[in-house]
C-alpha cells in the first residue's frame, strides 16, 4: 500500500494510474481511477480478449479493452506497467496475465516483475494435500495424527467430511493456541506458545531470511511447533538430548547459509540481507487451444455515461448466480475470530462489524425480489446456509460474495462458543468444496420472510437523516477531488469548494507561542483499510462494546473512517474519509462544558479532563464532527476479577482508563507527546520533526496521515498545511481545526473518462 501510494503524489513530476477488473468490492478496486465489476466468468474472457488486442492492436473489441490496451502499449509505459492476477483466478488467467506481462516487456529485474525458482515448487497445493489425507484416514491407514496449526474441523473443504473422518483415527493431538472446533475432535491437546512467546525463522514472498525472537516467555508453558517436532524427532533417534528453540533455529540458519554467516546481524536486523531466491529469465509458453478467446458484450466502467455503453452481465455457461468466497477483512480465516478488536473494526465496504452478509448487487437483488437486511436461503448444489442479505453498490451483478471466517462454535468468549456463547456471525464453509475453494456457479437465493439486523456503523453520529442523493452531494463537499489534470489547471479548487465571508471570533486566540501539534490526512493515500482504528484502540485502552451496543450506536472508536459512494448503484465510485477529533483552536464542545472537563491546552490540544466529567454530553451535542464518544457502561469492571490479571497486560499503562459516564475522545496521543517532551527536556534538545507519531499514523499501510509542529516551519505537517490541496471541514463555522485534509486526485484515463463536474 505505502509503494502504491507514493506513486499517487500529484504535485510529483508523474502519477500512476490503476484499472481493477473485478467482481466483489475490494479496497484495490476502491482505489482504481477505473473500476469494472465482472463475474467469475467475465474474468476469464476478460483476460482473453486483453491478451489478443495487445497483441493485435486494430482487432475489434469493447472501447474498455482498447483503451485499456492502448495506454499499457503506450511507448513510455513499455516496462513501466504490471498487470496482475490475484490468487484465486483459475490458472488460465494466471498464464494469460504472464504472456500479457512478457508482451509489455515487464518481465525483466530492471523492469517491473521478475522471476524466481521456488525451492519447494513440487510441493502439493493444500487442497490435494488434505484430500489425500482424508483418503488415508478414511482407509485406516493414519493410526496417528498430529496436526500442528490450522483448524481443519472447521474450515476444510466440506465435501471432505473432515469431522467426521477424524474419529475414525486412534490416535490424535492437536497442538494449538486456543481451544477450538479441531481441538475439541482430538483426543490430546497440547498448548501452543505464541509467535510472540517462541524462536522460529521463515521466508518472505521473494525468499528473504527472516528470524523470529521472542518479546516474552510463554505465560502457559505452551511449546512451538518447532519443538514439538524436534521432541518427536529425537524420539524417533532414541536420543535424550532435545536442542533449546535458540540453538534449533541457529543450526538451521548454519545449515542453510554457512557457519560464516552474519548471525548477531541476522538476529539484530531480523532478516538475511540479499538472500532472496536469484531471479530466473522466464519465457512464458503459447496460449493453449483451451484458452482461445471468446467474443465479449459490451463493458461498462466507473466514469462512461449509460449511453455509450451498457453494464456486461454474467457470461458463460452457468446458470443462476455465481458465488464468491473470500477471507473475513478482519477475521481472515476465522483465526482471529475470538479478537473483540477485530470483531467490532468496521468492514471497509460494507461497515458491518459483528458478523457478516451476503453482499448483492442492487439490480440482482431486485431480480430475485431480496432487500437489504433479508435472511435468505442460499443454495449451491444440495448445499445452503442462511445468511442476511447487504445489498452493496458496486458488486458485480449476478454474484453473491460470502465472507468467510464467521460462524464459530468454539473460538472463545468473544467469538462464540456453543452452546454458551452465541456464534457471530453465519459459517459459509459447508458451501465451499474442494471443486469450489474460489467461486461456484448456479447458486440461487431466496428470502424465508425473516429480517435480521446488521450492526453497520456508517450512518451513526449523523447530524441529521438524510436520502442516498443528499449524503451523496453532501460527500463532494466532505470529500474534495478532481482530476490530475483539472488538479494541475486549478490547484486551489480544494479551498474554493466553499465560499463563506471573513471570519471573525468573540474569543480570543488561546494558543501560545510553543508548540502547535496539528494533523494532515491525505485522501488521495487514504485506502480505507481500518489499520488506523485498531491502533487507536490498542494505544488508547479502548473498550470492546458488543454488538448490541453498536446496534444503538455507542461504539467507542476515537477515529471513525467514514464511506460514501458517489454515481450510479452497479459501479459507483467508493471513497473514504478518516475522522477524528479535529482539535479545532475554537472549539464549539469547550465552550457548553459546565465543569470545564474539555479545555484547550497552550499548545493547540483540545484536552478532556476526566476526572472532572460529569457526562451532560453537552459536548458531543456541539461537536459538529460527532466525534465525541460516551461511556454508557463501566467495560472495564472484569478487570477486578483474579482470573483477568494476565488480561491486565494488554492495557497501555500511560493511558488513563476511563469509567461510567465519562466523555472521551482523540487526544492526538498526548502520552506519546508528553514522552517525547520530557526526553527532549532532559536532552536539552529540541523534538526533531518525525521524533513524534501516532498510533493511527504509525499504524497507516500508506502514510497517509502525518503529525507535527506547526511551530516547525520546515516540518512536513507544516508543508502539507500549506498545500494547495489542503482543506479544513466546516470551515465556514470559524472552528479553525488543527487536522487538515488533502483533496483526493484521480489519474483516469482521458479516453474513458465522462467526469461530471462537482
Amino acid at each position: 500500500a505505502r509503494d502504491f501510494a507514493a506513486r499517487r503524489d500529484p504535485d510529483g513530476p508523474w502519477m500512476n494510474r490503476l484499472y481493477a477488473i473485478e467482481s466483489g468490492v475490494s479496497l484495490t478496486g476502491a482505489a482504481a481511477d477505473h473500476r469494472l465489476p465482472l463475474p467469475p466468468s467475465g474474468l476469464v474472457e476478460f483476460a482473453a480478449r486483453l491478451e489478443d488486442v495487445l497483441a493485435n492492436p486494430a482487432a475489434s473489441a469493447d472501447p474498455f479493452i482498447k483503451a485499456v490496451a492502448a495506454d499499457l502499449l503506450a511507448p513510455e509505459n513499455r516496462g513501466q506497467s504490471i498487470v496482475c492476477a490475484g490468487p484465486s483466478q483459475p490458472p488460465e488467467v494466471h498464464a494469460a496475465v504472464h504472456r500479457i506481462n512478457a508482451m509489455l516487456g515487464n518481465a525483466r529485474e530492471e523492469a517491473t516483475m521478475y522471476y524466481t525458482a521456488l525451492p519447494e515448487a513440487e510441493r502439493p497445493s493444500s487442497v490435494e494435500s488434505i484430500r489425500a489425507l482424508t483418503a488415508e484416514m478414511n482407509d485406516g491407514r493414519v493410526a496417528a495424527l498430529l496436526i500442528l496449526g490450522g483448524n481443519p474441523v472447521y474450515d476444510a473443504p466440506a465435501d471432505l467430511k473432515f469431522s467426521e473422518t477424524l474419529d475414525r483415527v486412534e490416535t490424535s493431538i492437536r497442538l494449538s493456541l486456543y481451544e477450538d472446533e479441531t481441538s475439541r475432535r482430538c483426543a490430546w491437546r497440547l498448548p501452543q506458545a505464541h509467535f510472540l512467546e517462541s524462536w522460529g525463522d521463515g521466508l518472505a514472498f521473494d525468499g528473504t531470511y527472516g528470524v523470529i525472537q521472542p518479546m516474552i516467555a510463554p505465560l502457559r508453558n505452551g511449546r512451538s511447533s518447532l519443538e514439538v517436532l524436534a521432541a518427536i524427532l529425537a524420539a524417533v533417534k532414541q536420543t535424550d538430548t532435545v536442542g533449546e528453540p535458540l540453538q534449533l533455529v541457529r543450526q538451521t540458519f548454519d545449515d542453510l547459509f554457512g557457519k560464516a554467516a552474519p548471525w548477531e546481524r541476522v538476529v539484530r536486523d531480523g532478516v538475511l540481507a540479499d538472500s532472496r531466491w536469484p531471479s530466473e529469465s522466464v519465457t512464458p509458453s503459447g496460449r493453449g487451444a483451451s484458452e482461445q478467446s471468446v467474443p465479449m458484450q459490451s463493458m461498462g466502467t466507473r466514469g462512461e455515461s449509460s449511453e455509450q455503453s451498457v453494464p456486461m452481465q454474467s457470461m458463460g455457461t452457468s446458470k443462476g448466480l455465481e458465488a464468491i468466497f473470500r477471507r473475513g477483512r478482519s477475521v481472515f480465516d476465522g483465526r482471529y475470530a475470538n479478537n473483540g478488536w477485530l470483531q467490532e473494526l468496521p468492514d471497509p465496504v460494507t461497515k458491518l462489524t459483528w458478523g457478516n452478509a451476503a453482499s448483492i448487487a442492487p439490480a440482482t437483488a431486485a431480480e430475485w425480489g431480496i432487500e437489504n437486511e433479508d435472511v435468505a436461503s442460499l443454495k449451491i448444489g444440495d448445499r445452503s446456509i442462511e445468511i442476511p442479505v447487504y445489498v452493496l453498490p458496486g458488486q458485480a451483478p449476478g454474484t453473491v460474495e460470502l465472507s468467510l471466517g464467521y460462524g464459530r462454535r468454539a473460538a472463545g468468549v468473544v467469538g462464540g462458543y456453543a452452546p454458551e456463547i452465541e456464534t457471530v456471525g453465519v459459517d459459509v464453509y459447508p458451501l465451499r468444496t474442494t471443486e469450489t475453494m474460489h467461486a461456484a456457479f448456479g447458486a440461487s437465493i431466496e428470502p424465508t420472510g425473516r429480517k435480521f439486523r446488521l450492526a453497520g456503523t456508517q450512518d451513526h453520529f449523523d447530524i441529521d437523516a438524510l436520502g442516498r442523493h443528499a449524503v451523496e452531494e453532501r460527500s463532494r463537499i466532505l470529500i474534495r477531488q478532481e482530476t490530475l489534470p483539472d488538479y494541475r489547471a486549478h490547484p486551489e479548487f480544494a479551498r474554493e469548494a466553499v465560499h463563506h465571508p471573513p471570519l471573525k471570533s468573540l474569543w480570543e486566540d488561546s494558543v501560545g507561542a510553543g508548540h502547535r501539534w496539528a494533523m494532515s490526512i491525505d485522501l488521495s493515500k487514504c485506502v480505507g483499510c481500518g489499520a488506523c482504528i485498531a491502533a487507536c484502540q490498542a494505544e488508547n485502552n479502548i473498550p470492546v462494546v458488543g454488538r448490541e451496543q453498536v446496534l444503538m450506536g455507542r461504539e467507542i472508536h476515537w477515529i471513525r473512517v467514514d464511506r460514501y459512494f458517489q454515481g450510479a448503484p452497479d459501479n459507483p465510485e467508493l471513497v473514504w474519509q478518516p475522522l477524528p477529533c479535529q482539535q479545532c483552536e475554537l472549539a464549539p464542545c469547550e465552550q457548553v462544558c459546565p465543569v470545564a472537563a474539555t479545555v484547550h491546552s497552550s499548545e493547540g490540544l483540545n484536552d478532556m479532563v476526566y476526572n472532572r466529567c460529569v457526562g451532560t454530553r453537552y459536548c458531543a451535542n456541539n461537536c459538529p464532527f460527532k466525534v465525541r464518544r460516551f461511556n454508557f457502561f463501566n467495560h472495564h469492571k472484569e478487570l477486578d476479577e483474579p482470573a483477568n490479571e494476565i488480561a491486565k497486560m494488554k492495557y497501555n499503562p500511560q493511558v488513563t482508563i476511563r469509567s461510567r459516564g465519562v466523555m472521551e475522545k482523540c487526544t492526538y496521543c498526548v502520552q506519546r507527546i508528553q514522552e517525547a517532551k520530557i526526553a527532549a527536556k532532559v536532552s536539552g534538545e529540541q523534538i526533531p520533526d518525525g521524533r513524534i507519531r501516532t498510533a493511527c499514523q504509525q499504524a497507516c499501510p500508506a502514510g497517509a496521515i502525518a503529525f507535527g509542529d506547526l511551530a516547525d516551519p520546515g516540518s512536513e505537517v507544516s508543508r502539507l498545511h500549506d498545500s494547495p490541496r489542503s482543506y479544513a471541514l466546516l470551515a465556514e463555522l470559524n472552528i479553525r481545526p488543527r487536522t487538515l485534509y488533502l483533496a483526493r486526485i484521480r489519474n483516469p484515463n482521458p479516453k474513458l473518462s465522462n467526469k461530471t463536474k462537482n
